[in-house]
């Protein structure tokens, strides 16, 4: 069975974390700091702050802009559950705005119509590596007075227009285990505010700088020199990894030629980094995936429900209004795009989607 990821772990990784073991010094040290430095320079910025998963990266640069109960963050419905889930444990309130389906980004044309005098930050997901619109995002945020925390978990290495995710406002990046580069676990932020990023690291360390001595409320979210060490050596390898995603991505968009499989989609001035290969299924997408694997793909939902239809969020009463989301969630399936397939694999990939056979949908006459 071809994986939908495949970590990519190899002998620098191992010497790395061996050389952490052997000196004794395993928590937050300078294996750390070197990270930090190469992601501020890959994101073309002055600070980045590294953390223990994209999670507490997202909850962090939350707090840090000081936002909290009664406030309200706008957000898409269409992203892995932590995004919004961040928001509600700050005690804010995430408030959905729906997407566009050819980017799955959150549509911009709809963010203002949704703020109110309690909104308080701007919430874009470049989701599956693809950068959302960030000039417009950016520029509603100027005229209303409002924070942007870019959700950049899946975008490690993306631009718009030419500049790196994670360089236009306050970033966050997830290192985990099947991202585009990982560090086991661990999370990154990135600013070009220095008092930003000195709450950071305030909040991440128990509110303290000098041992024992607590400013403020924090929390214990440092990342080890473990974690750091391997994601070091995988930031080096960062633009390698992409290169061979994208070429992939490439392949597949070029051979995969069924009537009811909608590719992915780039916009102009956009270097998507496919973290994930989504296509949509006119028809029965559970079958399409039953294929699939009988011909040897695995496949992946990235997600079967949006974020207000998930069942916690019905229980707090959310009833969110986002058709495009709500359609593309029963379309979308992930096939494989990592830097460890072969060139058989990625042709074996589209010979299978070609090969589909689907049920087209039902259409009810007017």
């Amino acid at each position: 069975m071809i994986p939908i990821s495949r970590p990519l772990l190899g002998p620098e990784e191992e010497a790395a974390v061996l050389a952490v073991l052997r000196s004794g010094k395993l928590a937050q040290g300078e294996e750390v700091e070197r990270l930090e430095q190469g992601f501020a320079e890959l994101c073309g910025v002055r600070h980045a702050v590294a953390v223990t998963s994209g999670t507490t990266a997202l909850f962090l640069a939350l707090l840090a802009h000081e936002i909290g109960p009664d406030d309200e963050v706008i957000t898409t419905p269409f992203s892995f559950v932590a995004t919004a889930n961040s928001i509600l444990m700050t005690g804010a309130r995430p408030v959905f705005v729906d997407i566009d389906e050819d980017c799955f980004n959150l549509n911009v044309r709809q963010i203002e119509a949704a703020i109110t005098p309690r909104t308080r930050a701007i919430m874009p997901v470049h989701l599956y590596g693809h950068p959302a619109e960030m000039d417009a995002i950016m520029v509603i945020a100027r005229r209303n007075g409002l924070a942007v925390i870019e959700d950049a978990a899946q975008a490690v290495g993306a631009r718009y227009r030419g500049r790196p995710t994670g360089n236009f406002s306050t970033a966050c990046f997830s290192l985990y285990a099947t991202k585009n580069i990982t560090s086991g676990e661990g999370g990154m932020i990135t600013t070009d505010d220095d008092a930003i990023a000195e709450k950071l690291r305030l909040l991440r360390n128990h509110g303290s700088r000098v041992r024992y001595y607590h400013e403020c409320l924090g929390y214990n979210c440092r990342m080890t020199d473990l974690h750091a060490a391997i994601g070091r050596v995988q930031l080096g390898k960062c633009e390698a990894f992409n290169a061979q995603r994208i070429a992939n991505a490439q392949v597949l968009n070029q051979m995969i030629a069924h009537p009811q499989v909608i590719k992915p989609q780039v916009r102009p001035g956009i270097h998507h980094v496919f973290h994930q290969y989504t296509v949509r299924i006119l028809g029965d997408r559970d079958a399409a995936a039953q294929q699939l694997a009988a011909a040897g793909v695995g496949t992946a939902i990235f997600y079967p429900l949006t974020i207000p239809n998930q069942p916690v969020y019905r229980e707090l009463g959310y009833q969110a209004t986002t058709p495009v989301a709500d359609r593309v969630s029963s379309e979308i399936l992930a096939l494989p795009v990592h830097p460890g397939l072969t060139p058989d694999e990625v042709h074996q990939i589209a010979r299978a989607v070609n090969a589909l056979q689907i049920e087209a949908p039902f259409v009810q006459a007017v």
